[in-house]
């Protein structure tokens, strides 16, 4: 008679070292365990920390000019963070006289701009943009696609990238901003690509590539998905819901850089 493997059974330590999220903590009388609770309250301050940090133009700038990319710096019309966080609107609309920046340096319509704003966590940016925008320049290199204009935009939310797109004439638009800092997750970069970009552009319009960071995903995988969503984009002149990202399959593989890199296609 054959044997009948029994699974082993699993707890909940079990699924806690799969996931960073908030399950099994226990409890003391009617409430949390005081470990839990410190460790919640700490979380909650670097969530808070990371949407109230400095946003480093400085260092950002210099970062695309170590790889070769001229940048411009540009605003939103929010004046302040507390204007950035109560206004969402106004992290929508260019400053007026960054508008005038772009349009006294506007030359030849580019095919690719690349945007990096603050958005909901400059912290997340801070640490994550460029080291992304190094591993994506040599592989929109492979598909010949240059990178024409790039912004550092301060008080950013994600249609910011609409207008500036609209006025330096970028026939596809990357904007890395920051998400909304989670309680587990303080330091998450996120990629918005948008063909065609103008004001009025939904959300509906755009890919998002999310969870860039240390415990997330990494350089190498998100930008293969860029790239390829940057080429496939550009090619069928269309993005946001449209075009659905299938970097998994061999497609992508032929972004995957030169000879010797390791393939790490999501499967």
């Amino acid at each position: 008679m054959a044997m009948v493997r029994v699974p082993p059974r699993r707890n909940l330590r079990d699924l806690r070292r799969l996931t960073p999220a908030r399950v099994g903590l226990g409890r003391a009388g009617a409430g949390m365990p005081t470990d839990a609770l410190l460790a919640f309250t700490l979380d909650h301050a670097r969530a808070r920390d990371a949407v109230h940090a400095a946003f480093d133009v400085a260092a950002l700038m210099q970062g695309f000019r170590a790889l070769g990319l001229e940048p411009h710096e540009v605003r939103s019309r929010a004046r302040d963070r507390k204007d950035y966080l109560r206004r969402p609107d106004l992290g929508r609309m260019l400053a007026e006289d960054s508008r005038h920046v772009l349009a006294a340096h506007r030359g030849t319509p580019c095919r690719l701009a690349i945007v990096i704003g603050d958005g909901l966590s400059p912290a997340a940016v801070n640490t994550h943009a460029i080291e992304l925008v190094r591993h994506l320049v040599p592989r929109l290199a492979t598909e010949t696609i240059e990178i024409g204009c790039t912004l550092v935009a301060s008080g950013a939310r994600v249609a910011l990238g609409d207008e500036i797109g609209a006025i330096v004439g970028a026939r596809m638009l990357v904007m890395l901003i920051g998400e909304r800092p989670g309680l587990s997750t303080p330091d998450s970069l996120g990629a918005y690509l948008t063909f065609a970009p103008r004001p009025g552009r939904t959300d509906a319009e755009r890919n998002c590539i999310s969870n860039i960071h240390g415990a997330g995903l990494d350089y190498h995988e998100a930008a293969l998905r860029i790239a390829w969503l940057v080429r496939e984009g550009l090619a069928r002149e269309v993005t946001g819901v449209a075009l659905k990202e299938e970097s998994g399959g061999g497609a992508s593989r032929r972004i995957a850089g030169g000879p010797g890199q390791p393939d790490k296609t999501a499967v």
